[in-house]
């Protein structure tokens, strides 16, 4: 049974501080602690589904830095095949800076650097390796024009392709009606949708999910962060609560959420039965800090679903 997970995406160095409160704009405040930890929303899935036990290929770019050659061995350190990773000389690799608040909550800048370069052109030698994948997952931190080459590349070798719309911004039709799952939290559904970001409840997560569904999207999963996630589509919806933990940081949990789907898919697991997995993988991902170090082993999960 085919099982391989190919993941294109971004590698970043995360630059983490904790603080008590975020600044106001023109505000100084005094951090409490500072980290360097690997991340990149594409590295971030491909590192988690590895931990779970996936099968699982990088294709992504990194820079000319000193984090070039630790972004792509804290991957293989895991298992990830990182032969398909490429230099790009000319530019930084990818960067982030993340700030967490005392309850958790992150705010993020993003220089995209290497991620940023990683065009269509350059994918030509991955294409083989993206047609033989059962699962491809993508995310928009490569360009977009990159992303919809992969989903078409994918949905022609009839892999299921799981659309993670990160960072939020418009995605075109086109890309939509390519993914099997589309899976935004509750900002990006509002940001695909052109509503005001906000909070969203499970009814108005179903009716904005019926927009996408109207421009091509199979199906939608809307990660809702501590309420859970809602899945619908033609064969109806379902919803996933989420696990009572107390979050020390939120950042890629979104991540750990969509790679734990993408293993227990892989592995032949009904839909129903990945969500579980997801839900319980995404909670217990938010319990320690860091975008990678957070990613929990297949044991981690079952013992927070037991």
């Amino acid at each position: 049974m085919n099982t391989r997970i190919v993941v294109v995406g971004s590698l970043n160095a995360d630059f983490v501080i904790d603080l008590e409160r975020f600044p106001v704009p023109g505000e100084t405040v005094t951090g409490k602690t500072f980290h360097v930890f690997p991340g990149g929303k594409g590295a971030n899935q491909a590192y988690a589904a590895a931990r779970l036990g996936g099968r699982v290929s990088m294709i992504g770019q990194v820079g000319q830095d000193t984090h070039a050659g630790w972004l792509k061995s804290n991957l293989a350190s895991v298992g990830v095949d990182v032969t398909q990773i490429r230099h790009d000389p000319s530019v930084s690799s990818g960067v982030a800076c993340i700030s967490i608040d005392a309850s958790g909550q992150n705010q993020i800048i993003i220089v995209g650097g290497a991620n940023a370069t990683l065009t269509p052109e350059r994918l030509e030698p991955s294409r083989e390796l993206i047609a033989s994948a059962k699962i491809v997952l993508i995310q928009l931190e490569i360009p977009l024009e990159t992303v919809a080459s992969v989903a078409r590349i994918a949905k022609r070798s009839e892999a299921i392709v799981i659309l993670d719309p990160a960072p939020a911004k418009p995605a075109p039709d086109s890309l939509l009606a390519c993914a099997d799952y589309v899976t935004p939290n509750e900002t990006e559904l509002a940001v695909l949708t052109g509503v005001r970001p906000g909070k969203v409840t499970r009814s108005v997560a179903r009716d904005l999910a019926k927009g996408l569904h109207a421009r091509g999207a199979a199906k939608v999963i809307v990660k809702m962060g501590a309420q859970g996630a809602l899945l619908t589509g033609e064969g109806g919806e379902h919803f996933w609560p989420a696990l009572p933990v107390r979050p020390v940081d939120t950042t890629a949990a979104g991540d750990a959420f969509n790679a734990a789907f993408a293993v227990a898919l892989a592995e032949g697991r009904s839909e129903i039965e990945a969500g579980e997995f997801a839900t319980a993988a995404a909670a217990w991902s938010v319990t320690r800090p860091g975008a990678q170090p957070s990613m929990p082993t297949r044991d981690d999960v079952a013992a927070l679903m037991s």
